[in-house]
């Protein structure tokens, strides 16, 4: 459809509410004031098309010489061109105009949850630049392999699928996913239990909005994810910081006027950002304190597919004999973000339930997409893309590490780097902190601070290097402004 004919039904319907029997003004003066407070507003922009003198004529009820009188006004004036054969069109005009009387803005009031939100979004990072955490090798993801997918998926799409659907994920998906925790990750699940979202972020409300109220207590590692933060600070949860030691979250160095938790929130495989490992041992602790308490863990699974030279470690899900463990993962990280997938792999107790209130709360779709991720996986691209990937994100941190080899010999510690996607670069002060922060940015390198993973006062100065998302040369170059930079500071 062209672009004239498409907005000359939304064009005739609004003039038909501009225009009244009953008022002082003419149809021609409130034909031309209407269209013509439009172009000076930028309702209408320069070679918008209008409709025809009797497309308007006809929607509007009203004589074509009256919409014509209108028309010739605007044209006498400049506002409107006529070009041969092809209609009127709003001119170019150098400068629109301006109202002078606009009514004063509506006050804006968020809410204590908004405001929270709101001041946890400053650590969001905008734009794919060297040093971004998070982000996996877009540039070796197999896209023409997946493109394909994607349109023959789409192609040969059901009908059913373009309904509301209530299955909380593609079966077929479901499936192959399940077959890939068993096996990967000793998770323990049938396909019944998982639940697709848009992402681990969704997951995360969904379990907020099920199983808590307001006020009620959630353990949080401490440093941790800023989304997990985000999510229960803006669900109205009270946050306990729990810190982390060199074997993860560790629950007894929790105060014990502590209430008792609702949410026990870890990512035991590669902690979010220090980078340690929960070992059995903890975590068996972990979920012995989970049971004594009554409080469900929510186990962040969000990059284990990535470690180097230290075997997998089996799910704390996989462990866990009391099902108190909900298991949430995501393909923002082994495959690409804009994807918006993730996944809940839940208790029997729960599975019926949040399915169903998925389905109320997100009206789940996008079936087409799940259908060719589904044939990625049980096809095993799945399984080749990570080993690819994890051989990639090895060279990668090495360039990393050779490029901060003189910042380290003087004295700057980098974290061991066993897993995942990012390294920690640990600083003496806040303020060494914040003055490399800004001067990377000016010179268009994302430092992400360690500070703003901190919820409580005792915060440590750090940098969370990613580098992953980042080509060799990347690394090199912004490695090597990093190493310097950080020697100048200290000196």
């Amino acid at each position: 459809m062209r672009r004239r004919d498409a907005a000359s039904d939304w064009i005739a319907e609004a003039l038909a509410l501009k225009l009244t029997e009953t008022g002082k003004a003419t149809l021609v003066q409130q034909l031309y004031c209407s269209l013509k407070e439009w172009i000076q507003h930028g309702e209408l922009t320069a070679g918008d098309a209008l409709p025809s003198s009797r497309y308007l004529a006809l929607s509007l009820g009203i004589s074509r010489n009256t919409v014509l009188a209108a028309l010739d006004r605007l044209l006498a004036e400049g506002l409107l061109i006529a070009r041969q054969g092809a209609g009127l069109y709003v001119a170019d005009l150098p400068t629109l105009l301006t109202r002078d009387e606009r009514p004063p803005p509506l006050p804006v009031r968020y809410s204590k949850r908004g405001m929270t939100l709101l001041a946890l979004s400053g650590t969001l990072s905008y734009g794919h630049r060297a040093f971004a955490p998070g982000v996996p090798a877009l540039d070796l993801f197999p896209r023409e392999q997946w493109q394909r997918l994607l349109r023959r998926h789409y192609h040969h799409a059901k009908v059913s699928w373009l309904d509301y659907q209530t299955s909380g994920g593609l079966p077929e998906l479901k499936a192959a996913l399940c077959d890939y925790l068993r096996l990967s990750r000793s998770v323990r699940c049938q396909p019944e239990q998982i639940v697709i979202t848009q992402g681990a972020q969704q997951a995360f409300e969904l379990i907020t909005q099920l199983l808590t109220d307001p006020g009620d207590s959630v353990w949080m590692e401490e440093p941790g994810y800023g989304g997990a933060q985000a999510c229960f600070l803006a669900s109205g949860l009270t946050v306990t910081p729990i810190p982390v030691d060199q074997e993860g979250l560790n629950p007894s160095l929790t105060s014990k006027n502590a209430p008792a938790p609702r949410l026990i929130y870890v990512t035991p495989s590669h902690q979010y950002p220090s980078g340690v490992t929960m070992p059995v041992p903890r975590r068996l602790a972990l979920l012995e304190h989970a049971t004594h308490t009554g409080s469900w863990i929510i186990e962040d699974d969000y990059d284990s597919e990535f470690r180097y030279d230290t075997p997998p470690t089996p799910s704390l899900q996989g462990l866990s004999e009391q099902s108190s463990v909900i298991y949430v993962g995501t393909f923002s990280k082994v495959l690409y973000p804009g994807l918006r997938l993730g996944y809940l792999v839940l208790p029997d107790t729960l599975a019926e339930d949040f399915r169903c209130a998925h389905a109320r709360l997100h009206r789940e779709g996008n079936y087409p997409v799940q259908s060719a991720l589904a044939e990625f996986i049980a096809n095993g691209h799945f399984t080749r893309h990570i080993n690819r990937m994890r051989a990639a994100y090895r060279q990668r941190q090495a360039c990393l590490r050779a490029a901060l080899a003189p910042a380290v010999a003087a004295g700057l510690r980098l974290s061991g780097g066993h897993a995942g996607m990012h390294l920690v670069a640990e600083l003496d002060t806040i303020e060494v902190e914040e003055s490399l922060v800004k001067h990377a940015n000016d010179v268009g390198i994302t430092l992400s601070p360690l500070s703003r993973y901190y919820l409580a006062e005792n915060k440590r100065p750090g940098l969370v290097l990613g580098y992953a998302g980042s080509t060799e040369n990347e690394l090199l170059t912004a490695g090597a402004w990093l190493s310097e930079a950080w020697q100048r500071l200290r000196h």
